[in-house]
């Protein structure tokens, strides 16, 4: 499938619930809708449950939209396995719960005609969440900022697009990295998302920060106490591998 213009990339973990609510119906509908080509391509990360089944099932109909199953390995490799096997010439990974629509890629669109490289969405608001989640997220901000100099108010909304070139540079360079960090279980890795953008504004590619629709869907994913200490302990980490010249 050549002269792609758009490549999503969804990463899945027993996913089952989520399967069964039409969330990949609602994905499928609205690109239905474009006239532009695309792919989505699933990436199911070792699911115990049916997920990969279900999926496999689900997109038998659907034109553009493939599996790929890979042994259990956390949300960072899974979303690194997607981004490097797209073809698009925009590359958005999003959730497969929809916490942010589909449809709020059109506002990335503009920036990448604007001559940005890299995409963020950023939920002003964050309708929904717990207040103990958006003090949290105001509190990791300020210390992010502060540590690593990330002029970005939320670098850990799940809905990144990334142009071919800063593709090219920055995943496998990520695959490297995070290849010795296999994670057990149902892992966000948060320090993931700090590190890409880290690493793609230290190769000078521009980036832009856009507000996006965000909905809070309740998931035993996130396990607040948890990915914030991991967080934190990965900033550390990417604050000494950056004075040790470790990203070039």
């Amino acid at each position: 499938m050549g002269n792609l213009k758009l490549s999503v990339v969804i990463p899945a973990y027993n996913e089952e619930k989520n399967l069964s609510s039409g969330v990949l119906d609602k994905v499928s509908s609205y690109l239905e809708k474009q006239a532009y080509p695309y792919e989505v391509l699933i990436v199911d990360d070792g699911s115990t449950d049916k997920t990969a089944d279900v999926i496999e099932q689900f997109i038998k109909s659907k034109k553009g939209f493939k599996l790929i199953r890979n042994p259990h390995g956390g949300k960072a490799l899974t979303v690194i396995s997607g981004m490097l096997k797209a073809s698009g010439e925009i590359i958005v990974f999003t959730d497969l719960d929809q916490s942010t629509p589909i449809n709020q890629i059109e506002k990335f669109f503009p920036k990448f005609e604007e001559g940005f490289d890299v995409v963020i969405g950023s939920r002003k608001g964050r309708e929904g969440a717990p207040l103990i989640r958006k003090l949290s997220a105001w509190g990791f901000a300020v210390i992010r900022n502060l540590s690593l100099g990330l002029p970005f108010a939320d670098t850990q909304c799940g809905f990144k697009a990334f142009n071919q070139k800063a593709i090219r540079e920055v995943f496998p360079k990520m695959l490297q990295i995070w290849q010795g960090m296999k994670a057990k279980g149902a892992a966000v890795n948060a320090g993931f998302d700090i590190e890409m953008l880290f690493l793609a504004r230290k190769m000078g590619f521009k980036i832009a920060e856009v507000p996006i629709t965000w909905h809070h869907v309740g998931t035993e994913r996130v396990q607040l106490i948890h990915d914030a200490l991991e967080a934190l302990k990965d900033m550390g980490r990417i604050r000494k591998d950056d004075l040790d010249g470790k990203y070039g």
